[in-house]
């Protein structure tokens, strides 16, 4: 047994010393990413606290605001037309209870005239314009401003079609595939492996295993951007559906495993940007940059934009 420790002890130590040393100094290993987007400042929804979300007319205002992203969903109309909408089905942004996919896209409804903020419980947004907008129309008007479109459902003609737009528009290297699902996520690079690519929840969870065990600093990462929610605004300024994020025990011990420095700045040095959601009040913005996000998303980009004013973060 002692002989065993005498060689398992000194390997482990030399593989501990290691694996920090190479944690804080990536480049050794590692060719740091460089990608045509770099955003600090991102609206989520097209900044639905402002406006009413996903709207041409919110997209608008994030852009004069000085957002350097716009974040989106898209789905499939009936006729073929990949609109910008965060759900599938309509009821909570329209009242309908009917589903993208099932209508035309001169079917659809408008938007509710005021509409909660998902991510701020008991606020909410207006506007002049209440049209569900086309992705091809946001392409268009915003041409050299950095898009990340969150893919929900594994549709092959909805992938292939924000592909073809991409191309059309040549936006490949400032439009970001996101998605939660890593199945979809595989989908949307095998259509485009162009795109710089956002990691999925399997992927976000491998991450994690890597950096405790030690293993990160030795393993590529293919991935541009991680997107993860900011801990500490769940159950204060968004009320969660999934029951297990209601526990203050569970939410205590998912901040201290995934908001960690040291990760985060590995991560930015080897040129993966860290954007933390939904920011959408001025201590969680601080919060997130403090814990080493590059980037912050927000649903009020005028708040990020004078928080960044006020502090000089903004690149």
């Amino acid at each position: 047994m002692s002989s065993f420790l005498y060689f398992v002890l000194p390997a482990l130590g030399g593989y501990t010393l290691t694996s920090l040393y190479l944690l804080k100094n990536p480049h050794i290993l590692h060719r740091k990413k460089r990608t045509a987007l770099y955003c600090t400042h991102i609206s989520h929804r097209g900044g639905s606290g402002e406006r009413i979300e996903s709207t041409i007319e919110a997209f608008d205002h994030a852009v004069k605001q000085g957002t350097q992203m716009l974040e989106m969903d898209c789905h499939l109309t009936h006729d073929g037309h990949v609109v910008v909408s965060h759900d599938e089905n309509l009821l909570r942004q329209t009242g309908h209870d009917v589903t993208v996919s099932s209508l035309c896209l001169q079917d659809l409804p408008l938007y509710k005239e005021r509409l909660e903020v998902t991510f701020y419980a008991g606020r909410y947004s207006s506007g002049t314009d209440r049209k569900f907008a086309q992705l091809e129309d946001v392409f268009r008007r915003f041409p050299g401003t950095p898009i990340s479109i969150e893919i929900k459902e594994n549709n092959h003609q909805l992938i292939k079609k924000v592909s073809d737009l991409v191309k059309s528009y040549s936006r490949e290297e400032i439009t970001v595939w996101a998605s939660v699902d890593s199945t979809i996520l595989e989908e949307c690079r095998k259509m485009n492996d162009s795109m710089p690519y956002s990691f999925s929840m399997k992927r976000g969870v491998l991450l994690l295993l890597l950096f405790y065990s030690g293993l990160l600093p030795f393993v590529p990462l293919g991935e541009s951007l991680l997107q993860f929610y900011l801990p500490r605004i769940i159950n204060r300024t968004y009320i969660p559906e999934r029951s297990i994020l209601t526990n203050s025990l569970v939410l205590s011990l998912l901040e201290k495993l995934t908001m960690r420095k040291s990760l985060f700045r590995h991560l930015a040095a080897r040129g993966i940007q860290v954007h933390l959601f939904v920011c959408n009040e001025e201590e969680d913005i601080k919060a997130a940059l403090d814990v080493g996000a590059t980037g912050v998303m927000t649903d009020y980009p005028t708040l990020l934009s004078n928080y960044f004013d006020r502090n000089g973060r903004q690149d």
